[in-house]
């Protein structure tokens, strides 16, 4: 038996003994809140002063101001009351969810669907099963075909259109999960241009056969006439009028003077509403005389129609703009009660507002010159994206000149421009296989957060779509000629 320490050797011992426990304790500390910041969601760290990635869009775009600020508060949202739904009778599509960053697995929901807020984007991307064939969309010249395009319900379910190939545009309805319900119905059309959703159904814009005459032709080959129509929809897809938006009848036909119709020129189009009525903006072949013979030439049009079918005049509508013109583009705007357009122009070669013609950006007639999408600015005006050389631009213009370019880093030849949530907006483009997207404040125009990626394939003419919940759609190609990939952007929260 060992004799017992010294008293001075037990108060020591007993001394290091709280010391070792202390220095345990705080070394368990240290490494807690080094493994809880790790798993930070991005924003979060950035708010604590930590680098959360960096942001080659934000390092890499300029930008450049060159009058006052706007001043004007954007209106906020207003709810409208939710459809009913369809039974389902699709196959179980397949889905994927991808994000940038890690979110929370107790994240808060938005809107009738419950989609899941998140502090950066997620992507969920859904093959849905048409069992039709749809138009491929290999070929993506501005006088091709447009395969398909999706719109928001206010309940947060989607319209989705495609092109077949038996000339028929088909119309079916999405679930909040993005899965086809119902059956789909179809409508007599070679082209599909855009669908448009509200509360009692929605409209379709879509070219049909039309009638060319005899003319003749001062140069050039015949090629066929044809109409573009706007199709009201109820909200089981069922046609309830069909208003054409040309001005082809029995007795003018496309080859007489003063038509206004579709040729094999460029004639995409896009739809919008002011909840009172319906607006197409979209290309089209002009007729002219020229003595004994009919010159075609080329610019767009833009339309408006009431809620009943019947052609509206006044309304910021009319017969022609800008000449010639590609890549129209279109917005309802609440706070002014007008709606605001953009075009693409070898009229001075510019990004410009048509009738009257007002310059928004300057370009060059080099073949490189292209438009893309219109959305609305925080305050006042609007925010625009184009592309000169591959590089896409931002432009913010109340009436006329931009007052506010952003050079982003995005190599793209045909940028797309959606609104995503309360101020804010989502530039995409193709990159690759598939799709790079960058967020910008619709206020100061700068970029927010990083990079992200959109995995589906891009197509030049097609649009990303806003929903009332704050997220955004895109219908894209599927992995077979009778399948359509939704992807899906989720809101972001704050």
């Amino acid at each position: 038996m060992s004799a017992p320490p010294p008293a001075g050797a037990q108060h020591r011992a007993s001394r290091s003994s709280v010391r070792g426990r202390v220095l345990a304790a705080l070394v368990a500390v240290v490494v807690t809140v080094a493994l809880a910041v790790a798993v930070l969601p991005a924003d979060v760290r950035g708010r604590i002063g930590l680098d959360w990635g960096s942001h080659p869009e934000r390092d890499a775009a300029s930008i450049v101001t060159t009058q006052a600020s706007q001043t004007t508060a954007q209106a906020g949202a207003v709810a409208v009351p939710t459809t009913g739904g369809l039974p389902s009778r699709s196959a179980t599509p397949s889905t994927t969810t991808t994000s940038p960053t890690t979110t929370s697995t107790t994240a808060a929901t938005v809107g009738g669907c419950g989609r899941r807020l998140g502090t950066s984007p997620v992507v969920k991307v859904t093959t849905v099963k048409l069992g039709v064939a749809v138009t491929g969309a290999g070929q993506q010249g501005d006088t091709e075909p447009l395969p398909m395009a999706v719109a928001a319900m206010p309940s947060g379910g989607s319209w989705l259109a495609w092109l077949g190939t038996n000339g028929r545009v088909y119309l079916g309805r999405l679930d909040c999960a993005d899965h086809l319900v119902g059956t789909p119905t179809s409508f007599t059309g070679i082209d599909l241009e855009d669908v448009l959703g509200d509360a009692g159904g929605g409209v379709l814009l879509l070219t049909r056969r039309g009638e060319c005459h005899s003319g003749p032709l001062c140069g050039g080959s015949s090629s066929p006439c044809n109409t573009m129509h706007m199709i009201r929809f109820d909200t089981s897809g069922h046609q309830v009028w069909d208003r054409q938006v040309t001005n082809l009848t029995s007795s003018l036909g496309g080859y007489d003077d003063g038509a206004r119709f579709v040729w094999w020129y460029q004639h995409h189009g896009r739809l919008a509403t002011s909840g009172t009525n319906y607006a197409a903006y979209f290309a089209v072949a002009i007729t002219v005389r020229n003595g004994n013979c009919v010159d075609i030439h080329e610019g767009d049009r833009m339309q408006v129609v009431s809620t009943s079918g019947s052609l509206l005049s006044g309304h910021d509508s009319f017969a022609v703009g800008c000449s010639h013109s590609w890549d129209t583009h279109l917005v309802w705007d609440p706070r002014t009660r007008h709606y605001a357009m953009v075009c693409a122009t070898d009229n001075d070669c510019r990004i410009a507002q048509p009738d009257p013609y007002r310059t928004v950006a300057a370009g060059a007639c080099d073949g490189t010159l292209f438009g893309g999408d219109i959305v609305l600015a925080k305050r006042r005006g609007y925010w625009t994206a184009w592309s000169q050389e591959g590089m896409a631009r931002l432009e913010h213009f109340t009436s006329g000149a931009s007052d506010t370019t952003v050079r982003t880093s995005a190599s793209s030849g045909h940028p797309h421009l959606v609104g995503y949530g309360a101020g804010r907006m989502l530039l995409a483009w193709g990159s690759g296989s598939s799709i790079a997207a960058q967020v910008y404040d619709t206020g100061t125009g700068k970029a927010v957060g990083s990079r992200f990626r959109v995995q589906v394939p891009d197509h030049d003419y097609q649009a990303f779509k806003a929903f009332p919940d704050g997220s955004v759609a895109y219908a894209a190609a599927g992995s077979s000629r009778t399948s359509i990939r939704i992807a899906r952007v989720l809101p972001l929260s704050g």
